[in-house]
């Protein structure tokens, strides 16, 4: 079992910044492959961010150069830091674990647990 709980979401401005964390308990965190996900208005859950156990990582396209995915094992915790928002990067953000060991999860079946997700509004 793993459970995870998202924060740092919030209201920004086009072009500020913010870091959603993602608190893991309950297993043993430095065995999983994270990833965070977005839900926009209207649109599906998309990938945004993955990284594997052993810290390789990949990004959608549309947030590459922008996002950062990271993870400390040593404090159970992935991050996602934004910078760069725009409009578009609105929506719900999730951060989900999968059971693969040093390699990516890059389908939302490979992901096992999901966090209860937070809000990221880019507006002026």
């Amino acid at each position: 079992q793993v459970q995870l709980v998202e924060s740092g979401g919030g209201l920004v401005q086009p072009g500020g910044s913010l870091r959603l964390s993602c608190a893991a308990s309950g297993s043993i965190f430095s065995i999983y492959a994270m990833g965070w996900y977005r839900q926009a208005p209207g649109k599906q859950r998309e990938l945004v961010a993955a990284i594997t156990s052993g810290g390789s990582t990949n990004y959608a396209d549309s947030v590459k150069g922008r996002f950062t995915i990271s993870r400390d094992n040593a404090k159970n915790t992935a991050y996602l830091q934004m910078n760069s928002l725009k409009s578009e990067d609105t929506g719900v953000y999730y951060c989900a674990a999968a059971p693969v060991f040093r390699a990516l999860a890059l389908r939302s079946d490979e992901y096992d647990y999901w966090g209860q997700g937070t809000q990221v509004t880019v507006s002026s």
